[in-house]
């Protein structure tokens, strides 16, 4: 991304996400007498790759800015299980109104972030780049695009607003490839313009109509070759469909300069973290 798109969109998230669990209150929280203060670790209960301490950071600000943290870690790091990453000291009651909000994030984000070490770890050493798509959870699409880059992989284009991704249907609708590339540039001059193809016709077809990018969609190893071949560093080119642990490194082999995964985002698994109070 070329703007940082989540500090736009970092206050914002963070207020809905507080409005819609603490709503007009914190019943249970209320319990504790006001003027209560209390200390609390944040642990990591497993190996992970830590994301999203900016919107801790933002979940307290806005719940009480009086809360001190302090952070032992930052984002991109590879943490272990049972290490401390941050600490609290406040309002007793604001900490525990923030906790769930805070850890929602970071263990969504490390979670992203963990994945997609995973990946580039696989492709280390080939100049292939993993890119993500915009399979994200809902809300949270800058937030994940983010996680992605401190796990080591790349952005796509952010939403529909800010890159052409000329597929199928779109196609058909326009009357064929040449004609859907030469209006895309017409209409948006300057604007990124990737097209997806699935015959050797249609690459050649998107090569004469001078695209950007060319997505691969479900071309085998051996297809992938030839494609690289064929374009000759005319365009960029991306491989999509059947990515799995056992093939990436094989794709990336091929020459092509981009593999798209949409595991990086909507298969991720949240990080198994925990608030514990100091006595």
């Amino acid at each position: 991304m070329t703007i940082d798109y989540r500090l736009q969109d970092l206050k914002r998230t963070v207020a809905f996400a507080i409005e819609e669990d603490v709503r007009d209150g914190d019943i249970t929280a209320a319990l504790i007498p006001a003027a209560n203060t209390a200390q609390a670790r944040i642990i990591t209960r497993e190996q992970a790759v830590i994301c999203g301490t900016e919107w801790v950071d933002e979940v307290f600000r806005q719940i009480d800015p009086e809360v001190k943290i302090t952070w032992q870690v930052q984002d991109g790091d590879q943490v272990h299980p049972d290490q401390v990453l941050f600490e609290l000291e406040g309002n007793a009651r604001s900490l525990l109104t923030g906790e769930r909000c805070a850890l929602n994030f970071l263990q969504t984000l490390s979670g992203t972030a963990t994945v997609c070490r995973h990946y580039a770890d696989k492709v280390k050493g080939t100049g292939v780049k993993l890119l993500d798509t915009r399979k994200t959870l809902p809300g949270l699409r800058t937030a994940q695009k983010y996680a992605v880059t401190c796990g080591g992989c790349h952005n796509h284009r952010v939403g529909l607003y800010d890159a052409f991704l000329i597929k199928e249907n779109h196609i058909a609708a326009c009357g064929g490839i040449i004609q859907a590339v030469k209006t895309a540039q017409k209409n948006a001059p300057g604007k990124p313009v990737e097209i997806e193809v699935e015959t050797f016709q249609e690459l050649h077809e998107a090569l004469e109509a001078g695209a950007d990018v060319i997505m691969l969609d479900d071309f085998s190893v051996t297809d992938m070759v030839r494609a690289v071949a064929i374009t000759a560093d005319q365009a960029k080119l991306e491989a999509s469909g059947g990515v799995t642990d056992s093939t990436l490194r094989t794709i990336a082999g091929t020459g092509v300069d981009y593999i798209s995964i949409g595991g990086l985002t909507k298969h991720c698994r949240a990080v198994d973290l925990s608030m514990r109070f100091e006595q």
